[in-house]
């Protein structure tokens, strides 16, 4: 390490690494190297694209309030580079953030978690170490993966000594920044042993600079790797459940919504996570529960395994029934319609299309001919395509077709003109204050308003000329008891 290497370091009383600047690694760094003015963060990726943007003012991810943490922190405490080896050497802990995606192949194909990116990044940390390391599992992955990782961490030919701790994220895309400052609770898993122990006093200081020590939980490393698991199941397990409600409400005249009301005041229930829409998406739910059902497949808990495997079923059966219910309510026909799609990130303040419901209702929408505009506010138009690119080639066997079937609009009120229907997918708030009178006038009657996410205001619509549905609301065919 050269002379000016080792003054720059020397400014800092610790240094933390992160390898993977994703959606979790970028924004806890950032966060970390804020609270942390004394310590030096550096965050660390293969790929030079990635880093140039978080070098920049134009970040790869969006989240509120982001920006302006990584400006007030970048080049003074907080660094993003390509230079890996220099990072790990530096470094005193080392968090590992790497994508750990569902495998596509092979035992456990669909429902397993891929671990090859998390191995490769381990085996890179015992090549290039230049001493014992805290190695901290930051990505969610199975049970005991910490076993299989200080293993291959210590087969390094120089003998150097690693501890593994598990630090699960329990951030949401869309409050990343807040969920960062102001956590529910921190979990840090660790062995018993006394250099176990020393690994996790060492997290646990860091944390403290900003988090009260009674929201600091730590416990063993099986303990840790599973609570991630069980908590995004948990969480998903919310969701189809008031999804499944929601069909029932349709059916019986009952708003789901004032179901939700009434038995979210319930102390023992709570209100969080009863929102009905047309399903969840994002990076985690899916892949987190699949992982778990793979694992009670593992160990011989067949019917555990089915229960959660129903979650993931319903949520893709909501996202069917949506669809359906769109092609049922424009008389059994939407070929040659064109059909607005307000919305494409899978949640709101997010720029993140990964399990997008809205991808999926669209590949129906598509393969009855629809033709469809997509307006996201925060979704690049490039994003868009890319994500498309591949279910159009898949659906329609002339490339020129394909290209014509999906437009992205960069106005709201653009998006609209001509079309059939506007389908909310996305619970946008600036949805919520858009003229219905202007694109009601636009678009071809009768005008259908589809609203996956029941942000709208449906009796004025209704007074404008829409007809409109919505998740969980009742329809026409119900019984109206009061007449």
């Amino acid at each position: 390490m050269s002379d000016s290497q080792m003054s720059e370091i020397c400014k800092f009383s610790y240094c933390i690494s992160c390898l993977g600047a994703g959606y979790v690694g970028g924004p806890t760094m950032a966060v970390i190297a804020r609270h942390c003015p004394e310590v030096k963060v550096t965050v660390v990726d293969i790929n030079p694209e990635q880093i140039n943007k978080w070098n920049s003012d134009t970040l790869p991810i969006y989240e509120p309030g982001l920006l302006e943490v990584v400006q007030n922190v970048r080049g003074k405490n907080l660094f993003f580079t390509t230079d890996s080896e220099r990072a790990i050497r530096e470094s005193d802990m080392i968090f590992v953030s790497v994508n750990t995606p569902t495998k596509v192949y092979g035992v456990g194909a669909g429902r397993a978690a891929d671990l090859r990116m998390w191995e490769s990044a381990a085996r890179y940390i015992a090549k290039v170490a230049n001493g014992p390391k805290i190695v901290i599992e930051k990505s969610t992955l199975p049970v005991r993966t910490a076993h299989s990782m200080k293993r291959v961490l210590e087969s390094n030919d120089r003998k150097i000594k690693f501890e593994i701790l598990s630090n699960p994220e329990f951030l949401a895309e869309g409050t990343a920044v807040r969920d960062l400052d102001q956590p529910d609770r921190v979990l840090i898993g660790g062995s018993s042993t006394e250099s176990g122990t020393s690994a996790v006093a060492k997290l646990v200081w860091l944390y403290r600079h900003w988090i009260p020590e009674r929201k600091i939980i730590t416990t063993n490393l099986w303990s840790a790797e599973l609570s991630k698991l069980v908590a995004n199941a948990f969480l998903a397990q919310r969701i189809s459940s008031i999804n499944s409600i929601s069909a029932l409400c349709e059916t019986t005249g009952a708003d789901v919504q004032e179901v939700s009301r009434a038995i979210g005041l319930d102390q023992r229930i709570g209100m969080p996570f009863l929102n009905a829409s047309v399903g969840f998406g994002g990076s985690c739910f899916r892949k987190d529960i699949l992982n778990l059902v793979y694992l009670c497949e593992a160990f011989n808990l067949p019917e555990v395994a089915a229960y959660w495997n129903q979650v993931v079923a319903i949520n893709e059966w909501q996202k069917k029934r949506f669809a359906r219910r769109i092609l049922e309510k424009m008389f059994n026909t939407i070929a040659g319609k064109k059909i607005a799609v307000f919305g494409f990130a899978f949640k709101k303040n997010t720029g993140d299309t990964r399990d997008t419901p809205a991808l999926c209702v669209a590949r129906y929408l598509l393969e009855e001919r629809a033709s469809l505009s997509v307006y996201d506010p925060k979704v690049t138009s490039e994003q868009i395509h890319c994500d498309f690119d591949d279910l159009t080639k898949a659906i329609f066997s002339d490339p020129a077709s394909a290209s014509r079937m999906v437009t992205v609009s960069q106005d709201p009120y653009a998006c609209v003109v001509g079309a059939h229907a506007i389908v909310v997918m996305t619970e946008w708030e600036e949805f919520k204050s858009y003229d219905y009178v202007k694109m009601y006038a636009s678009m071809s009657k009768p005008a259908f308003v589809f609203d996956g996410r029941n942000i709208l205001d449906h009796d004025t619509l209704r007074s404008v000329g829409f007809d409109v549905s919505a998740i969980g609301k009742p329809f026409g065919s119900v019984i109206d008891m009061n007449s």
